[in-house]
């Protein structure tokens, strides 16, 4: 994740979370959740403002939670009553720790060139059978807006990083509008993904 990302997030914090904090996301949660054993681990990985890791924990979840930008995470740390980690995706290094893993508009940040190894790094920390959510602009290409950088994804893309990251399977991809009422005409390309059973 670029500095001049990290930036933006710990400039726009607390405009970012206001603005975020009451988006519906129910549909997504309810793609994600039911594969998650009850009462299972879930990690927030680039968990914003912690939103959604507040919502885990709400249904009875044990939530963990990071975020690069350091002003996010003191945000989502108040919100959860928890630490919340400061460290990058590129960072990551668990090793069969999670029963899922949330990446909710999150890996879009991650250098193109750098998603293999981040891959790699959310399947190593997945449980056997654990599930991957993911969520990403749709598109192909890597660009910068606002200070920020974004990496795109489609279906193809997805299918030939995941064939080259052993022990991960492509489960399901769907599109979905943005939820805020001025990025109504931005699409959202979604994934799950499950680490293979032992």
């Amino acid at each position: 994740m670029s500095f001049e990302t990290i930036d933006y997030y710990n400039r726009h914090a607390a405009e970012y979370a206001e603005e975020t904090v009451n988006v519906d996301i129910a549909a997504l949660y309810a793609e994600f959740l039911p594969m998650v054993k009850p009462g299972g681990h879930i990690l927030d990985a680039g968990c914003g403002s912690g939103r959604d890791a507040g919502y885990f924990k709400q249904q009875g979840f044990t939530v963990s939670a990071f975020d690069a930008s350091a002003a996010m995470a003191k945000i989502a740390s108040e919100r959860l009553h928890q630490t919340v980690a400061v460290h990058s995706f590129e960072q990551l290094d668990k090793k069969e720790t999670f029963d899922g893993i949330w990446c909710c508009a999150s890996l879009l940040h991650v250098a193109d060139k750098a998603l293999p190894d981040v891959f790699s790094r959310l399947q190593r920390a997945l449980k056997p059978n654990a599930v991957l959510y993911a969520s990403f602009k749709y598109g192909d290409g890597e660009r910068s807006k606002d200070g920020r950088n974004f990496t795109d994804m489609n279906e193809p893309k997805l299918a030939k990083l995941v064939a080259d990251i052993a022990g991960l399977t492509l489960s399901k991809t769907w599109l979905t509008q943005d939820k805020r009422p001025q990025r109504s005409d931005e699409m959202w390309f979604n994934a799950l993904l499950k680490k293979d059973a032992v």
